[in-house]
């Protein structure tokens, strides 16, 4: 329902309008009245017009006064000029205005209500119009993300992949789309960053990846999307049905933005290229490339076609680690470091490798690892599960590149470690250290080898070398002096001395004390601060 105001300064003009028109047929639901343009604007400030019936000649200040002050503040109102003079000055203005119609008095009530209907026609219209503006401002807003989440769902088999589904799926969605239509698509695989990066500078950096990818690759190209599909992998789906040419210069452009991430972005990425398929063979094409992706692990900053891939997998038999093993057992690290590092580049330079056989030589690697480090009492799982070595072990598959590093790393941890423990006095005072730093815990022989990653056996020959006793001794013997010092210079409560080094159990310290000192905790302190106020 629409609400109307009548303006004039004639009152019985007013009135006659007021009772002349039937109102409810017309779909006005309130007819306002003011005398004045001053108060024609309060009426407009506390009610909502619709539609405005206005008088030109006024005292004070005329109607198209009062319409072009209406016109700057509440555009959508429609207004219609009423007059006794047939002047076209008024009317020109009052075109000028955009008024909706200019009619002379007196008005016949039928002819008004005519004029009245045709402006609530327009209204609706408007309306309409204003209605379907903001849809398809909304439309053109969200549609790259609606095409988004339809080539996310064709790739995730939420559309199953059949040529009817997709079409019925891209018309739901409102999306150009038809049978005729071929696209390439492009998969973007981050490698490596050059510097360490939180998550949320990564998710920066993978950003500022999509929007070089969006210029660089689709351009202006009038179908061509960019899709993040997870942690460093983006995916650009082009239209290559409207483009002949388009196909054959896509390398050069994917070679030139590879090239431009790593100068401006510090990372290496490849790009797969895959074959012009239908919508409805997307889902395959992107599983291709996908396994593509995975087994380069050679080669770094490229860009592959999948109808020419380079890399081909095949049966390769692992290398016999016995030579570096010994190696390793002798000390000389680095020279099996350097064997096993020829051996790969061999590999690549006849291009046998990929990701199963990468995988394989890792895990080899390790145990060989791991069996020099148990031979020399270390604990090499404890060794290895700091942060930086759980980083370096994650990525170590990833590529030939991320393998040496992770090779790199735990040789030169290893051998670092294993110059610490035979240097055996660097070991026992650490051990020293700890046992003091952690002589009220519950701390076993094991607690404590597991701090310096040796085997408690080994460590503890080590350390009864050094020292004249065994760890379990030395820890009670510290535990003894402390309780000695606390009982004779202090106030402290026996049970909390007992807890204080370690005894949950008060009767257990109690025998251990008078058993070492010949008294028990109480006799001791009665004895010794006795003798400290003599």
């Amino acid at each position: 329902m629409l609400q109307l105001l009548i303006v004039d300064d004639e009152i019985h003009a007013v009135e006659g309008i007021r009772s002349g028109v039937e109102w409810p047929k017309l779909g006005i639901s309130a007819v306002f009245s003011a005398f004045t343009v001053q108060q024609a604007k309060e009426v407009f400030k506390s009610e909502q017009v619709d539609i405005l019936l206005c008088d030109i000649e006024m005292p004070q200040a005329t109607g198209l006064q009062l319409a072009e002050w209406v016109r700057e503040h509440y555009p959508r109102t429609a207004i219609i000029f009423l007059t006794c003079h047939a002047d076209f000055k008024y009317a020109k203005q009052a075109i000028q205005l955009g008024s909706f119609d200019y009619m002379l008095k007196p008005v016949p009530f039928p002819e008004l209500e005519q004029t009245i209907q045709k402006a609530i026609e327009k209204i609706q219209e408007d309306t309409k119009a204003a209605q379907f503006s903001q849809y398809g401002q909304f439309w053109f807003q969200h549609q790259p993300v609606l095409i988004e989440r339809f080539w996310l769902d064709l790739i995730h088999q939420v559309i199953p992949p059949h040529a009817e589904a997709v079409k019925r799926a891209a018309a739901e969605r409102n999306i150009p789309y038809d049978d005729s239509m071929t696209f390439i698509p492009v998969l973007i695989g981050v490698q490596r960053w050059h510097k360490e990066l939180t998550l949320r500078e990564q998710k920066i950096m993978e950003y500022a990846l999509k929007n070089a990818a969006e210029e660089l690759l689709v351009g202006n190209h009038r179908n061509g999307q960019i899709i993040s599909l997870d942690s460093g992998r983006l995916l650009a789906i082009l239209d290559a049905s409207s483009d002949g040419n388009f196909e054959s210069a896509l390398t050069g452009q994917c070679e030139r933005y590879v090239a431009d991430c790593k100068s401006y972005f510090s990372c290496d990425l490849s790009c797969y290229i895959g074959d012009a398929v239908g919508g409805q063979d997307m889902f395959g094409m992107v599983n291709r490339l996908r396994e593509f992706e995975r087994n380069n692990v050679a080669y770094n900053n490229k860009v592959f076609h999948i109808s020419s891939a380079s890399l081909r997998s095949a049966y390769y038999e692992l290398p016999d680690t016995t030579v570096w093993s010994a190696m390793l057992n002798e000390g000389e690290y680095d020279k099996a470091l350097q064997e096993a590092i020829n051996y790969l580049e061999k590999l690549l330079q006849r291009e046998i490798m990929d990701v199963m056989l990468l995988y394989q030589f890792q895990q080899n690697f390790q145990q060989m690892m791991y069996v020099a480090l148990q031979k020399k009492g270390i604990h090499a799982h404890q060794l290895f599960s700091d942060p930086r070595s759980l980083d370096f072990s994650a990525n170590a598959t990833r590529s030939v590149t991320d393998l040496i590093a992770w090779m790199k790393h735990v040789v030169n941890r290893a051998s670092e470690y294993v110059n610490t423990v035979e240097k055996s006095n660097s070991v026992v005072s650490r051990v020293i250290s700890y046992i003091k730093g952690h002589i009220a815990e519950d701390l076993s022989r094991e607690d404590i080898a597991n701090h310096v990653f040796l085997n408690p056996d080994y460590l503890n020959r080590i350390f009864k070398k050094e020292v004249g006793m065994a760890i379990s001794d030395f820890l009670f013997q510290e535990r003894l002096k402390l309780a000695q010092e606390l009982l004779a210079k202090s106030d402290m409560p026996i049970g909390a001395v007992a807890a204080h080094i370690g005894y949950a159990n008060f009767s257990h310290f109690s025998r251990m004390f008078k058993k070492h000192t010949s008294l028990n905790p109480n006799e001791y302190r009665q004895l010794h601060q006795q003798a400290q106020q003599h």
